[in-house]
């Protein structure tokens, strides 16, 4: 019998491709399009899908292709998807199409501003460990899914990121629901917080009757929802950093941060939600060491001097914040030059002065009580094709963030004396560290586009 054909337009995407993953393991004959080459559509070509990169074509689509998936991003005039609508083919984004799979699982939603992709980890790795045997679909790779952004189980339980972008978890209908933090982002689309809390509280009434809402106590928006909403949620369970369980979670946890220490602490909930012993959990976040591009750490030599780099995906003011402070405080005695690549005209546009205040503070070292970040170099902002906005394009760009950061009266000169932000473009920076760096230092590559490019550069 002929296998059944689905064909994903932004396959390369990290949700696209983990539930391109998905179907490749139930045994679907998978082809699929993207813009570029990715490491991630290598490994689904080794897999076994048959892949197209380059401009989105109609051609590109089997006529007896029984599905399609496509990208949140991808437009509706896009010729793929208009060819799957003229022959008929059921066509889903990918937020509808992994909306069905959690109707048909006992599904396990991480929500929130930050931290998703390391709870959602850290749940999947419990659930396993306790032999409960997940399917887990994450916005990253881990080394215990063999370097990927999926893992197929056999039982009834999903585990998922549930994304805000777009009000796409508004299509998700999950068991439980963990929210670890909720903030101003994504404002692209959303009006305001009030619009980001009130669409927030239509998600939370997906939740069944048997339904459980895991929440982040410390967090003064996700209060405000649930003081509005107590009496419509069927069951609910806190945790904070004020809680005993946290101090414990310090003690043993690998990764830095008192971010990690929450979404810890969501982790450890779900699992009491599902009777998952605590020793078993404990166990599990004793030996996690991260994930792709989250405070992913490893040693190079450049002009044979030892150098510490960091990857990780920090995009939003308060993630750069936490991310900064945590990498200070485990390098207390180390010079620490940051590069950043803004993710997004959108987002740097709207949230362009809390991106000066969050590196001003970093250059003081007022993010951290230890030392400032000695350099940081700023290159040109990530375009992210189908979200950008043509007029608010031509009103930002790095260079302008660079100059706004460097008006502060605070800083200091350099060594160099020169002032501490840079900008560069892309292809200048692994030429400039080269000539730069003296040895020893740390170097941060951050930002949720292809700066994780350079880390490859710096290997070869």
């Amino acid at each position: 019998m002929q296998a059944s054909k689905i064909h994903f337009i932004g396959i390369g995407g990290i949700g696209t491709s983990a539930l391109a993953r998905y179907f490749l393991e139930k045994g679907w004959q998978v082809s699929g399009s993207d813009l570029v080459n990715s490491e991630i559509i290598q490994s689904l070509k080794e897999r076994g899908a048959n892949v197209f990169i380059g401009l989105h074509k109609a051609k590109n689509l089997s006529e007896n292709t029984e599905r399609v998936i496509f990208s949140p991003a991808v437009k509706t005039h896009n010729p793929e998807v208009e060819k799957a609508k003229k022959l008929k083919i059921k066509c889903e984004s990918y937020p509808e199409a992994l909306g069905d799979l959690t109707k048909q699982y006992y599904t396990i939603a991480i929500s929130g501003t930050h931290g998703k992709s390391t709870t959602a980890s850290m749940i999947g790795l419990i659930l396993i460990k306790a032999g409960l045997d997940p399917t887990v679909i994450i916005g990253t790779k881990l080394k215990k899914f063999n370097n990927s952004n999926f893992h197929m189980g056999k039982s009834k339980y999903l585990v998922i990121e549930a994304d805000e972008w777009q009000a796409s978890f508004l299509n998700y209908y999950p068991k439980i629901i963990v929210l670890t933090n909720i903030e101003k982002e994504h404002l692209d689309y959303y009006k305001n917080l009030k619009h980001i809390l009130e669409t927030y509280k239509e998600y939370i009434s997906h939740l069944s009757k048997d339904g459980v809402l895991i929440t982040n106590k410390d967090d003064e928006n996700i209060s405000t929802i649930t003081q509005t909403t107590r009496e419509a949620i069927p069951s609910s369970l806190g945790f904070s950093l004020k809680q005993a369980e946290a101090e414990k979670i310090r003690k043993i946890l690998k990764v830095p941060g008192e971010h990690n220490v929450a979404n810890a602490l969501a982790a450890l909930a779900v699992a009491k939600v599902l009777s998952i012993p605590d020793k078993i959990s404990f166990q599990v976040l004793s030996k996690y060491k991260g994930s792709w591009r989250r405070f992913d750490v490893s040693r190079i030599k450049i002009n044979d001097k030892n150098i510490t780099l960091v990857n990780d995906y920090a995009h939003h003011p308060t993630e750069i914040k936490a991310t900064l402070k945590s990498i200070r405080e485990k390098y207390p005695n180390k010079k620490i030059w940051c590069v950043f690549q803004p993710h997004q005209y959108q987002r740097t546009f709207y949230l362009f002065d809390n991106f000066i205040r969050v590196f001003q503070n970093a250059c003081r070292g007022e993010v951290s009580s230890l030392a400032p970040v000695n350099k940081l170099i700023i290159t040109d902002i990530y375009d992210v094709a189908g979200r950008e906005n043509k007029e608010i394009k031509k009103q930002i760009n790095s260079q302008k963030l660079v100059e706004a950061i460097s008006k502060d009266p605070a800083y200091t000169l350099s060594e160099t004396g020169s002032l501490p932000a840079l900008y560069l473009t892309k292809n200048k920076i692994i030429t400039y560290l080269k000539k730069n760096l003296k040895g020893a230092e740390v170097v941060i590559l951050m930002g949720a586009g292809d700066i994780y490019d350079l880390n490859l550069e710096f290997k070869s």
